[in-house]
């Protein structure tokens, strides 16, 4: 798939969060070409799931006391910050909020 910064950030995440098992990104001059290999357990994928939060016509904030719980903890918060796209957890570990990109589960 077509690969800007923002993408590979937001597969990095899914990659250390344990979504993907791996994220390969090749550069044909200004051209970015992102693949991803999907992560199974026992035949069936691992994500089952996954919902944007924030677009263009809305966005989505939250402070670093208000980041939000994914399936009670199931699943994972992505979100653009200061810091850079982090997950969730990250985020409340450095006390930073940010822009909600998405949820996965």
């Amino acid at each position: 798939m077509p690969g800007s910064n923002e993408k590979i950030a937001i597969a990095n995440v899914f990659k250390a969060e344990g979504y993907v098992s791996d994220v390969a990104v090749t550069e044909d001059g200004p051209k970015k070409t992102m693949t991803i290999t999907l992560k199974t357990y026992n035949g069936k994928p691992v994500i089952e799931g996954i919902e944007r939060v924030s677009k263009p016509s809305r966005r989505i904030h939250c402070g670093s006391k208000d980041i939000p719980r994914v399936r009670n903890g199931q699943g994972t918060v992505v979100i653009s910050t200061s810091k850079g796209i982090i997950s969730g957890e990250k985020a409340a570990e450095l006390n930073v909020g940010g822009e909600i990109i998405c949820y996965i589960w």
